[in-house]
C-alpha cells in the first residue's frame, strides 16, 4: 500500500503469494501437555517436608540411636584438657584470626582458668593494692612458677589495658592472639575420644558477649566445641573470654572459612544439623536426633538464620515461648537447646 506521496507505508510488509506458514514441529502441543503432576512435598529435596524425610532416613540408616562404635553421653563425661588460646599442643590446625596481635584477658575467673590450662601468657598485670582472694593468689603463684612476668600497675593503667567497658577486677593477663581449630579436625578428635559430638555453630553473631555466653553454656551442657564463620562474625576476644567466665580456656572454638560448606561437610560425616528459629517446624521438647551427633546452629537475634544455612539444616527447631515474648536472645536460646539435648541423652543412657 502506498501513501499520498507514492512511497510504501512504513511498517507495511506484503507477504509473498507463494509463502506458507511453517509448523512448530509439535513443540506447542508438548508445552500444552505440562510437566506432569506436582511432586509430593516430601519428595522435593528443598521443601521442609523433604528435608525432614531425608533426615529421618539418615537417622534410621544410622540405627536410630547411639553413634556407631560410640556411646551417647549426657554431658558429664570428662575429656582431655585443650587450651583454648592457642591450641598448638592439640595437633589441630592453628588459624589465628587476628594475626600476631595479643589479647588482654580480664577478670579473676577468666585469668585463673587461662593460667590453669597453661595458655602461653606473656605478662600478668596486678593493680596496686589489689584485694588478694584465692583466685588472685593462685594466678600469682602459677605465673611465678612458670616464669611469667608479673607487673604491678595503677588502676588507671589497668583500665586502659582492659579497654572501654572492660571489668578487670584488679587483674589482667596478656596472651597471644587466639588460634582456632579446624571444624573437621575437631570432629575427628571428638570421635576418636569415643564421644557423641555436640557442637554449636554461629551464623551472623557479632556480639562478643553472646559468644562468651554460648561458650560457657556449651561447656556446662557437655558440648565439645563452638564453630564461628570467618566472615561477618565475632571472634574470641577479651570480652568473649570475660563473659565465658574462663570456659574459653576449656572449650575449643573452630573457624569455618564458609559456614554452609562446613555444615555440609559435617552432615557427610554423620552429624545432624539443627537450626534454631521461632518459626521452626520441629518443636524442641522431645527432639529426635538428640542421641546422634548434633550441631546446633543459631543466628542473630535480628536477622536469624541466613537462607543458605536454613536450606542446609536437617531440621529447623523452635523453642516454645510465651506469645508475649517475641524472641529469645541467641545465648539463651542455645542454652535451652543444649539443656534439652543433654537431658534427652541422659534419659537415653539411663
Amino acid at each position: 500500500m502506498k501513501g499520498s506521496s507514492g512511497k510504501p507505508r512504513a511498517g507495511a510488509v506484503r507477504k509473498a503469494a507463494h509463502s506458507k506458514q511453517v509448523g512448530t514441529g509439535g513443540h506447542g502441543r508438548k508445552a500444552l501437555e505440562g510437566k506432569g503432576p506436582t511432586p509430593k512435598a516430601e519428595d522435593r529435596s528443598w521443601h521442609v517436608a523433604g528435608k525432614r524425610k531425608a533426615a529421618q532416613e539418615r537417622y534410621e540408616a544410622a540405627g536410630g540411636k547411639g553413634r556407631a562404635g560410640g556411646k551417647g553421653r549426657a554431658g558429664g563425661k570428662g575429656r582431655s584438657q585443650r587450651p583454648g588460646a592457642p591450641r598448638g599442643a592439640s595437633g589441630a590446625s592453628q588459624r589465628s584470626r587476628s594475626g600476631d596481635e595479643s589479647e588482654i584477658v580480664t577478670g579473676r575467673n577468666a585469668v585463673v582458668e587461662a593460667l590453669r590450662t597453661k595458655v602461653p601468657a606473656t605478662t600478668l598485670y596486678l593493680a596496686q593494692r589489689v584485694e588478694m582472694d584465692d583466685r588472685v593468689r593462685e594466678s600469682l603463684k602459677m605465673a611465678t612458677n612458670r616464669g611469667i612476668p608479673v607487673l604491678e600497675v595503677t588502676r588507671p593503667e589497668l583500665d586502659r589495658l582492659a579497654g572501654d567497658g572492660g571489668v578487670h577486677q584488679g587483674i589482667a593477663l596478656k596472651v597471644p592472639a587466639y588460634e582456632y581449630a579446624h571444624p573437621i579436625e575437631l570432629l575427628d578428635e571428638v570421635l576418636a575420644g569415643d564421644e557423641t559430638p555436640l557442637f554449636v555453630a554461629l551464623d551472623g553473631i557479632t556480639d562478643p558477649r553472646n559468644l562468651g555466653a554460648i561458650i560457657r553454656s556449651t561447656a556446662a551442657f557437655g558440648g565439645q566445641g563452638v564453630i564461628v564463620p570467618q566472615r561477618r562474625s565475632v571472634g574470641v576476644t577479651a570480652a568473649a573470654w570475660k563473659t565465658s567466665a574462663g570456659a574459653a580456656a576449656r572449650i575449643p572454638v573452630a573457624m569455618a572459612p564458609n559456614l554452609t560448606q562446613t555444615l555440609k561437610a559435617l552432615k557427610e560425616r554423620g552429624v545432624f544439623v539443627l537450626g534454631l528459629d521461632g518459626d521452626g517446624d520441629v518443636s524442641l521438647p522431645g527432639l529426635e536426633f538428640a542421641d546422634r551427633p548434633v550441631a546446633i546452629v543459631v543466628g542473630s537475634e535480628g536477622k536469624g538464620l541466613s537462607r543458605l544455612v536454613t536450606e542446609t539444616c536437617d531440621a529447623i527447631v523452635s523453642i516454645p515461648i510465651s506469645a508475649a515474648t517475641e524472641s529469645l536472645n541467641a545465648g539463651i536460646a542455645v542454652s535451652v537447646a543444649l539443656y534439652e539435648v543433654a537431658r534427652l541423652r541422659a534419659a537415653e543412657s539411663a
